[in-house]
Order: structure tokens, then C-alpha cells, then sequence
């Protein structure tokens, strides 16, 4: 495993593709929008990794509800493997709460599956698997 990318959470994207541009000195490679997530993504390149800015396509969307419950600021943490479903079954078994029972598509050409930040000292985390 390694880490593919951090998400971002943001309450306007425009902006925030604006603000990481400046900061991170790059523009922005890719966006998408993941209909399934009610989600539009923004990634920048940083070295191996890389940041993705999350902004809702929709006020019932799982962005919108945690920005308005705790503001913008950092949402997962994204490795990437090998065997998505074996590292899930993997996790299960170690106890962790897995949030979903099969993977989904994601954006960038991902499967993703995410595991609940309360088994993670609060940090809720990603698992993605390149198709």
C-alpha cells in the first residue's frame, strides 16, 4: 500500500482549484464528477500522491452534509492496493467497520470502499484499487 491521494473537502471548488493552484504551484490535472457520490472532484500532482478537492453536486450529498457539519478541511486518507476485495475481507477480519459491503466505482478510475474513522483514530480512510 502506499498513499494515493488526500481529500479535501470544500465548500466552493472553483475556489479551491484556484487556492491549490497558487499554493501547490500546478495546475489541476483532472476533474470529474462521480454522479453516484453527487460529488465533483479537482486532483493536483504532489510527487507519488496526489490531492483531491471534493465539492458537492448536490445539498443531500455526503460533501455538502460534512462540510456543513465540520466546515471545509481534510475528509480521508486514500491507499491505494493491490486486491481491493481481499484487503476488505482482510480488515473484517481484523474487526474494522467497513462502510460498504462491496466496492464502487470511483473517481479516477477507481474501485473505492472506505473504512469508519471511528476504528481509525477519527480519520476516515479510503482504500482504492486502480481498474
Amino acid at each position: 500500500m502506499h498513499i494515493d491521494h488526500i481529500g479535501i473537502a470544500v465548500d466552493d471548488l472553483e475556489e479551491a482549484v484556484e487556492t491549490y493552484q497558487k499554493l501547490l504551484n500546478g495546475e489541476c490535472y483532472k476533474r470529474e464528477v462521480v454522479e453516484d457520490q453527487k460529488v465533483e472532484t479537482a486532483f493536483f500532482r504532489t510527487g507519488e500522491s496526489k490531492v483531491e478537492l471534493l465539492g458537492a453536486t448536490d445539498p443531500d450529498s455526503v460533501i455538502a452534509k460534512y462540510v456543513a457539519k465540520q466546515g471545509e478541511g481534510m475528509h480521508h486518507v486514500a491507499f491505494e492496493v493491490d486486491d481491493i476485495n481481499a484487503e476488505l475481507e482482510r480488515l473484517r477480519n481484523e474487526g474494522f467497520t467497513v462502510l460498504s459491503d462491496e466496492p464502487s466505482r470511483g473517481a479516477d478510475n477507481k474501485l473505492v470502499a472506505f473504512v469508519h474513522p471511528k476504528d481509525n483514530n477519527g480519520v476516515l480512510v479510503e482504500l482504492c484499487q486502480s481498474i
